[in-house]
């Protein structure tokens, strides 16, 4: 029998009911599409928010509405997210063979969790993925903008930015390859300032800038090394 990760935060951070839930990102959707404009190229990564959908599930739909012409395209995510409840030395994967949500289920990719099993910073963790939203609430939006695809998804605790550019880059691959890094910005700040601190966080991740902090982005580490891997790989970074 094939082991499963099963969601853990539906019903409190998305719609339980898989017909409320993929109308109420079709209609996230919608909306970002009349917001924004595709992209000319395919995007190779995004970093997207990851709190309740009725807290930033608008932002994120901007996000993914920059995949519209990406549907037959891309056939793996790499998704990096933080952990919130289980500390974890370096970046965990689950064990398992696929994760469910209320849409259907996401294979794992076996032969990306292979390419990087032999890294010193990888680590397996079914505990760290059991309760963990990061990753869990953008699989919906992967699941409806996207057709068929793998999942290597990884549960980042403590590393350095290089650790992670490290599994990055051993994953990267071509166009067939999105990485996903799920991260929101300040928390618990006065609106006016967390609205200059965000603004300067973003200024860093425009500049690839690698040393943003945890108070300015709970995913910090996640992010400091997609910055990283975006300085190695000459990316250029676009505010959406």
């Amino acid at each position: 029998m094939p082991s499963i990760r099963s969601p853990a935060v539906a019903g409190s951070f998305y719609p339980l009911q898989a017909e409320v839930l993929s109308q109420h990102i079709l209609t996230l959707l919608a909306v970002a599409h009349q917001q924004t404009a595709a992209p000319a190229a395919l995007p190779k990564a995004l970093i997207v928010p990851h709190a309740g959908y009725i807290y930033s599930g608008s932002t994120a739909a901007l996000a993914y509405a920059s995949l519209a012409n990406a549907r037959n395209r891309i056939h793996r995510v790499v998704l990096l997210g933080p952990v919130h409840r289980v500390p974890v030395h370096g970046l965990a994967l689950p064990g398992v063979d696929a994760f469910d949500t209320p849409l259907g289920r996401i294979p794992i990719d076996q032969a990306g969790v292979a390419a990087i099993t032999s890294l010193p910073q990888v680590v397996v963790s079914a505990a760290a993925h059991a309760q963990e939203h990061s990753l869990e609430v953008q699989l919906p939006f992967l699941q409806t903008v996207l057709d068929d695809f793998t999942l290597v998804p990884l549960a980042v605790g403590d590393a350095t930015p290089a650790q992670v550019a490290q599994v990055l880059a051993a994953l990267w691959g071509s166009d067939e390859t999105l990485i996903v890094i799920s991260s929101d910005l300040s928390h618990f700040l006065p609106y006016s300032t967390a609205v200059n601190v965000d603004r300067e966080t973003v200024r860093a991740m425009l500049n690839l800038d690698s040393t943003v902090s945890h108070s300015q982005a709970c995913g910090g580490t996640p992010v400091n090394g997609l910055l990283l891997a975006a300085r190695q790989h000459h990316l250029h970074p676009e505010l959406l």
